[in-house]
C-alpha cells in the first residue's frame, strides 16, 4: 500500500466552490434587505462579507479554469500557478472590502449610533444564514475530508496547496464566526438599548476578516515566490536515493510547487564509478518511478548524474 503523501495538496474542487458561491448569493441578498429594515451595522456587515465572499468563489472559479490549461512554449511548465494568483486576488478583497469596510461602517455606527428596529428579522436571518453557511462549510469539510488520508487535519490542512478548498474552508470559518458576532452584537443593542455594541459588533467582523486574509495572503505568497516540499518529504526521498546500491551521493534537493497537484523537482546525484552508462540510466529512471510512486504530486523529476569521484 502506497503511503499518503505528507505535503501532498488536496485536488481542487469545484464542488466546494460552487456551494459556496450559490450560499452566499441568497444570504448577501438577504441580509442586505434585513440590514435596510432595521439599521443594524452589524448586519450591513455582514452582507457586504457575503457579498465579497460570492465574489471571491466566483474569481477561485476563474483561477481554476485558467489553472488547468495545458502547457505552451511561453509557459512549459504549464499554468498552475494561475491558482495560486487568483487566491491572492481573492485574499486582497477580503481584507479590502471585506475587513475594511466593516471596520468602516463599524466605526460610523459608533459615532453616529442608530437603534435597531424590528430585531426579529435580524434573528431570523442570522439564523438561516447560518444554516446556509453551516452547509457551505461541510460540503467544503467532506471534500477536504475524503482526500486528506490519515494525516492530522491541521496537518493537512497547513499542507494542502489547493486554495479551492482552503479558501473556501476559511471563508465559511469567518462567515460562521462573524454571524456569532453579529447576533451578540444585535442581542446586546437591542436588549440593553445599546446601539454602539451593534457597531462594535461590525469592528470585531472586520478584525475577523482581516485575520483571515493575513493567514491566506501568507500562503499564496510564498507558493507564488516558489514554495518547495516540506524538509521531511526531502529527507525522506534522500533516504529513498540514498539506499540505492549505485547511488554515492545525493546533491541538494531543488523543488518547487508549479501547481496545486504538481510539484517540480531536480537533483544531481554521484554514482558507482563502475557502473556503466546504461546501468545509471536505468538506476536514474528506476529512482524517478519509486520517488512519484510514492509522492505522487512529484510530476516533473529531473535527475543529473554528475561525475564520481574515484
Amino acid at each position: 500500500m502506497r503511503d499518503h503523501d505528507p505535503f501532498a495538496a488536496v485536488a481542487p474542487s469545484r464542488i466546494a466552490v460552487y456551494g459556496a458561491i450559490a450560499a452566499n448569493i441568497a444570504i448577501a441578498l438577504t441580509k442586505f434587505a434585513v440590514a435596510a429594515i432595521t439599521g443594524s451595522s452589524a448586519m450591513l456587515s455582514e452582507g457586504i462579507h457575503s457579498a465579497v465572499d460570492t465574489g471571491n468563489g466566483i474569481l477561485l472559479l476563474v483561477g481554476t479554469r485558467l489553472a488547468g490549461r495545458p502547457a505552451t512554449p511561453e509557459h512549459p511548465f504549464g499554468h498552475g500557478k494561475e491558482l495560486y494568483f487568483w487566491s491572492l486576488i481573492v485574499a486582497v478583497l477580503i481584507f479590502g472590502l471585506g475587513g475594511g469596510l466593516a471596520v468602516f461602517e463599524g466605526l460610523q455606527h459608533i459615532v453616529d449610533p442608530e437603534p435597531i428596529r424590528d430585531a426579529k428579522w435580524n434573528y431570523a436571518v442570522l439564523a438561516a444564514a447560518a444554516l446556509f453557511e453551516g452547509a457551505s462549510f461541510t460540503v467544503a469539510l467532506r471534500v477536504f475530508l475524503r482526500t486528506k488520508g490519515e494525516r492530522p487535519f491541521w496537518r493537512a490542512l497547513h499542507a494542502s496547496k489547493d486554495p479551492a478548498t482552503y479558501t473556501v474552508l476559511a471563508e465559511d470559518s469567518a462567515a460562521l464566526a462573524g454571524l456569532a458576532v453579529a447576533a451578540a452584537g444585535i442581542f446586546l443593542s437591542h436588549r440593553f438599548d445599546l446601539p454602539e455594541a451593534d457597531g462594535a459588533a461590525s469592528l470585531v467582523i472586520g478584525g475577523i476578516l482581516a485575520g483571515v486574509a493575513v493567514l491566506l495572503i501568507r500562503e499564496a505568497r510564498g507558493l507564488l515566490i516558489g514554495e518547495g516540499i516540506r524538509a521531511d518529504t526531502a529527507a525522506e526521498i534522500r533516504r529513498l536515493l540514498d539506499a540505492h546500491p549505485l547511488v554515492r551521493r545525493v546533491g541538494p534537493l531543488l523543488s518547487m510547487y508549479i501547481g496545486a497537484d504538481q510539484v517540480l523537482l531536480t537533483l544531481d546525484a554521484e554514482f558507482d564509478p563502475r557502473a556503466s552508462a546504461a546501468d545509471i540510466a536505468t538506476t536514474i529512471k528506476e529512482l524517478e518511478a519509486a520517488i512519484r510512486e510514492r509522492f505522487d504530486k512529484i510530476t516533473r523529476i529531473y535527475i543529473e548524474a554528475i561525475p564520481a569521484l574515484r
